[in-house]
């Protein structure tokens, strides 16, 4: 029988081997004894899984539901299953989960404890399996701190008592194989403290979670492994044309007629993506659709590390999204938040009654500036988490790659901190050598695994070799936002055009370090929200002035060295600063200046793509030359791009003042024949249409400017001009 304080403890929900009291067991004498815990039952009866019979009735030993009973006539553990009757005479027939095997093999048991697990996914979570015949969904969790943890659901009244789990005290995760339950089940863990507090958590490998304000996880299939379709990995190369589309899904476009309702992921397929494609960007860049609680995050504090954000639908559509995009010649690459996370109850926070995930002393653990948590990134389960997390979301979903955000922030333990606020590293330093050695080993296990997906950095700092292989001293990533250039260059464009001559070396100042990394050059949501104003209202100037400044600098991006980086909404000339509470102004595009602008990027990106001079050496310093840097006066350049094949030329010429320069002599580094390929002050973009027309302007052999030959071209007024080159 069961003891007396068995029965308190799995009443008081507080017992830490349930298996070792419920379910079939052999007693003392040989016999076969039967355990179970029905709360709200008035009858419960073993009936045999074989063939159905009736087997025995159990006593109850306690009026709150606890049932045992002697086996009659066997004395080899068998199948069964209960056939409860319930206090309203509903009679149910459920298999027991007591009566089945351990989930975690030893292997997994092992490298889970090691934190060494490539795919700890694939045990912890959710997974609907089926063991013994039976069908239903294995919980794996860990939380090795707890007294008690137990599956709560629809499925048990959301009762913590009815279905406490096994603890594998090799590894510190509890599990649980729960008949009967499938794909779309509402679940959470229910952990109790050593303390005695009790906890609701949502899975942190859950695959599938409730739509905000709730937060259940939801059971899902783990997809299958997604191998990048042909000819991705050479989309994503160093010497490829990348042009990225930076989306907020939820304020791209919305359906107002039906509430201003979010588009779904379907809709999204329909519309986004030929839309991108269209302009010509080569690839999508997702801010986060990890389940995150609060829409004014972003979705840069998420809970759901593991889930596609409920707000567009099913995991599912996520993979149809995915799919279509690369049918469609897009990449998608997806922000990831490995450097934080928020406090809410049902996260990660204390999950379970102990700073598991989190560092303890809230100067290595708590971002002042952001009110969330630091991952403690030198405990080996949590790197082994986040490492796993990396691999599921390129390897389990086809994407191309993932962003990884606030780099910065995880390198240094002085962050955003004054002094006494931070501790130093072992050796006394600001470095944090726990997040380095991190953010190593995500990169090399994505190298490794998923060859010819991207990892990109947002890292504002001066950290060296953020782009350079591991085994060269580097942290492994492929590309990093190119901070300062971005800085620099929007002071200038926010100058007055009578001022920008004192400001000149804040457009040549990039080239000076612009082949130290490989750089994508970053015009994100960052630079259009808190008060900062769109990239339109930033230009200084009359309406036509503003959009002239806007169409230059875009020129000038588009030829610099670097792949581009461009946030919704950029592509017309949003007029507003970005709100993610409403969809974009799509209404803009009724006036000819807006549609200028829209026909501007997707020429930008079509000239991007056909010429190799302006991308395929964007990260060598052998495909860059200045041909005029030092017109300060009249706030001009030039500089020519390279290819690899010696004809591989294109030469760009800024004038950022509303002067028209005529007459303007370019030394250019070949003889030949050099043609207008693009003007943003064409009258296709609201421009006014002065230009050098489109016939050959043939080189001189007139040295000028440390060049055997030169040619004389007409700089329009705030614009950019470029000029291919042919032999």
């Amino acid at each position: 029988m069961l003891t007396a304080d068995d029965i308190a403890a799995l009443l008081e929900a507080r017992h830490g081997d349930p298996f070792a009291v419920l379910g079939m067991h052999t007693d003392a004498d040989g016999r076969l004894r039967l355990s179970a815990f029905f709360p709200g039952a008035t009858e419960v009866v073993c009936v045999d899984a074989a063939d159905g019979r009736d087997v025995v009735a159990l006593d109850c030993l306690h009026a709150d539901g606890f049932y045992e009973g002697i086996i009659p006539r066997k004395r080899e553990v068998f199948a069964y299953r209960y056939r409860v009757t319930w206090h309203n005479g509903e009679v149910t027939e459920l298999d027991d989960p007591y009566r089945f095997p351990p989930i975690l093999g030893e292997t997994d048991a092992w490298l889970l404890a090691e934190g060494t697990h490539l795919r700890p996914f694939e045990v912890l979570g959710a997974h609907p399996k089926v063991i013994e015949g039976v069908s239903g969904t294995a919980f794996a969790v860990w939380a090795p701190n707890a007294q008690r943890v137990s599956i709560v659901g629809d499925f048990n009244q959301w009762d913590g008592r009815r279905n406490p789990m096994r603890l594998r005290r090799e590894c510190g995760v509890w599990e649980i194989f729960m008949p009967g339950l499938g794909v779309g089940t509402l679940y959470k863990f229910e952990l109790r403290a050593q303390s005695g507090e009790i906890l609701s958590k949502a899975d942190p490998c859950g695959f599938g979670s409730e739509l905000r304000p709730r937060t259940a996880s939801v059971v899902a299939n783990l997809p299958a492994r997604r191998a990048l379709p042909d000819g991705r990995k050479e989309a994503n190369a160093l010497d490829a044309p990348i042009s990225v589309y930076e989306v907020h899904l939820g304020s791209w476009k919305r359906i107002p007629e039906d509430g201003d309702r979010f588009l779904n992921w379907d809709e999204l397929a329909d519309d986004l993506i030929p839309y991108a494609r269209d302009l010509g960007f080569t690839h999508l860049e997702l801010m986060p659709i990890s389940e995150h609680p609060f829409d004014g995050s972003w979705g840069y504090q998420p809970v759901g590390m593991y889930a596609p954000t409920a707000r567009f639908g099913s995991p599912d559509g996520f993979g149809r999204f995915i799919e279509a995009a690369h049918a469609a010649g897009l990449g998608v690459l997806l922000d990831w938040v490995p450097g934080h996370f928020p406090t809410d109850s049902h996260g990660l926070g204390r999950f379970d009654g102990s700073n598991l995930y989190e560092h303890a002393d809230p100067r290595e653990g708590y971002h002042p500036d952001w009110n969330t948590l630091i991952f403690n990134y030198g405990r080996t389960e949590v790197r082994n988490y986040l490492v796993g997390n990396a691999l599921y979301w390129i390897e389990r979903w086809g994407t191309d790659g993932l962003r990884v955000d606030a780099v910065a922030s995880m390198l240094y333990r002085d962050y955003s901190r004054k002094a006494g606020e931070w501790v130093p590293n072992v050796y006394g330093g600001r470095e944090n050598l726990e997040a380095i050695g991190f953010l190593r080993r995500t990169n090399e296990v994505v190298g490794e695994h998923c060859p010819g997906a991207i990892m990109a950095a947002e890292e504002s700092t001066a950290w060296p070799a953020v782009s350079r292989p591991t085994y060269a001293g580097g942290l492994g990533f492929h590309y990093k936002w190119n901070m300062g250039w971005m800085h620099d260059t929007l002071e200038y464009m926010k100058r007055a055009p009578i001022h920008r001559r004192y400001h000149h070396d804040q457009l040549t100042f990039g080239l000076v370090y612009a082949f130290d990394e490989n750089f994508m050059l970053p015009l994100s949501h960052d630079e259009v929200v808190h008060g900062k104003g769109s990239l339109l209202d930033k230009m200084p100037g009359d309406a036509w002035q503003k959009f002239a400044n806007l169409r230059a600098y875009y020129g000038f991006m588009w030829s610099h060295p670097g792949k581009k980086l461009l946030f919704m909404g950029g592509e017309f000339a949003q007029g507003r600063e970005w709100n993610h509470d409403r969809s974009l102004d799509w209404h803009l595009l009724e006036h000819p200046l807006h549609r200028g602008v829209q026909q501007l990027i997707k020429d930008l990106n079509a000239l991007y793509k056909r010429l190799p001079a302006l991308h395929q050496r964007d990260c060598e310093r052998e495909g860059f030359s200045w041909l005029d840097m030092h017109n300060a006066d009249w706030s001009t350049l030039v500089f020519a791009r390279f290819g690899r094949d010696d004809d591989a030329m294109a030469v760009t010429a800024c004038n950022f003042t509303p002067e028209p320069r005529n007459g303007y002599r370019i030394g250019v580094p070949r003889a030949g024949s050099y043609r207008e390929v693009l003007n943003t002050d064409s009258e296709l973009y609201g421009g006014s249409n002065l230009g050098n027309g489109s016939g050959p302007i043939v080189a001189e052999p007139i040295p000028w400017g440390g060049h055997a030959h030169s040619i004389v071209v007409t700089l329009p007024p705030l614009a950019s001009v470029v000029f291919e080159y042919a032999p």
